[in-house]
């Protein structure tokens, strides 16, 4: 059957016709669980048959073993799956999937990178899942340019969706990531699949997200965590409460912010230290933060709250974790976190600060506050620095209002 299945990346095997809407066939076409919870939340439910799904992500990140252990899951639980490994050998992946506890007889392994052969084991085995592992080394010896040209990836992942939809096999395709963080390939790699998913992480630290930037079949606004762990990916339920556990209370320059990754609320902290400096130009570094919200910050702090100590010293901010916090809401608690670091005076430990901070110097609310001030009470803090429109706190956290950042610089006697 592999010469029929080859063929299909230029004419269906049968041809369509047109049918009354209500009358399309929805036998399979529910998602199939993978096993991993975090993955399932983030694709609502699991793979859907017939669907083409791209991760991408830096190397060494995990992408190969998060897949892995899914496809292990999968073949425990009674479904046919196949790994067709384009950049490792056989004995690679075998070594790997000893150490993961995923050797499992319905989990099938072939280390090939020619698409006409791998269409074929598609055929042979008809599995329910696929993980192509890369497609930017899938190659077809018909096209006549090198493997990873953008004709190759554009044209394998072409005829790759052509299969996933005629055999009703859900394919998963791996793909790198470029210097600046986007996915390597054509652009329209991302417009020919259903679903694109981003595993992001840090690979100094153990905490990974995955989020689906695409998503036909549900929403692309949930967020999955991972663990990273001798044993594989170990999916996170409470990255909060993870994040927090080293915190280190009675530090100038600390503090908590309530930040929402899609429909997650995700508790982070926000370190500072300035020093000062006899350089005409004085160092700015952001790590896990956005530079430019930073630079914004030091501007605001000096014009509208009179701290032009800034102008004179280095200054340095981090997102603790490995996680980067991009999000205007973070404003005030980076704000609150330079000033105490410049006063050398720290912020109450059972304190959180959240809100945008305006070029006026005002506050402004955060989307779903009401969201981000529960998770926090949940965690154990009582008391919230908010923007005065923000609305009732949740029985527990007492809310420390403020109309301008100057106004909240003040009521924390900072």
């Amino acid at each position: 059957m592999s010469a029929p299945v080859a063929s299909w990346s230029r004419t269906a095997s049968v041809p369509s016709r047109p049918v009354p809407i209500a009358e399309v066939d929805l036998d399979r076409c529910g998602p199939q669980p993978t096993g991993l919870g975090e993955l399932d939340r983030v694709l609502g439910g699991g793979l859907v048959p017939g669907s083409v799904t791209l991760l991408g992500g830096e190397p060494g990140i995990g992408k190969s073993t998060l897949l892995l252990q899914a496809l292990a899951t999968m073949a425990a639980a009674g479904s046919t799956a196949l790994l067709v490994t384009a950049e490792e050998s056989a004995r690679q992946v075998r070594l790997r999937a000893e150490r993961l506890d995923a050797l499992v007889p319905g989990l099938h392994l072939v280390a090939e990178s020619v698409l006409p052969a791998i269409l074929g084991h598609l055929g042979d085995l008809r599995p329910e899942v696929v993980v192509v592992d890369s497609i930017q080394t899938i190659f077809d010896p018909e096209l006549g340019s090198v493997p990873g040209s953008v004709t190759q990836v554009r044209e394998c992942a072409h005829r790759l969706v052509v299969a996933a939809k005629e055999l009703e096999v859900s394919v998963v395709l791996v793909g790198h990531v470029t210097k600046e963080g986007s996915l390597a390939g054509p652009r329209v790699l991302e417009h020919v699949v259903d679903t694109v998913l981003s595993f992001e992480g840090d690979r100094h630290h153990a905490l990974r997200l995955l989020r689906a930037v695409k998503h036909r079949f549900g929403s692309s606004e949930e967020l999955g965590l991972f663990e990273m762990g001798e044993q594989g990916l170990v999916g996170v339920p409470d990255a909060s409460g993870l994040l927090l556990t080293d915190r280190r209370c009675g530090v100038p320059g600390s503090v908590v912010v309530p930040t929402m990754d899609g429909h997650r609320p995700l508790l982070v902290e926000i370190q500072a230290l300035v020093s000062p400096t006899n350089l005409p130009q004085p160092r700015r570094s952001a790590q896990g933060l956005d530079h430019g919200r930073l630079t914004l910050l030091l501007a605001v702090l000096a014009r509208r709250v009179g701290l032009g100590a800034f102008a004179t010293s280095d200054v340095y901010a981090s997102a603790v974790g490995g996680v980067r916090v991009a999000e205007p809401g973070a404003d005030l608690a980076l704000a609150l976190a330079l000033v105490s670091a410049l006063a050398d005076r720290p912020l109450p430990a059972d304190l959180v600060a959240v809100g945008e901070v305006g070029l006026g110097g005002e506050l402004r609310q955060a989307a779903q506050m009401s969201r981000r001030l529960a998770e926090a009470g949940r965690l154990g803090f009582r008391r919230a620095v908010v923007p005065a429109s923000a609305p009732d706190a949740p029985t527990g956290l007492t809310l420390v209002r403020a109309t301008t950042l100057a106004e909240a610089v003040r009521r924390l006697n900072l």
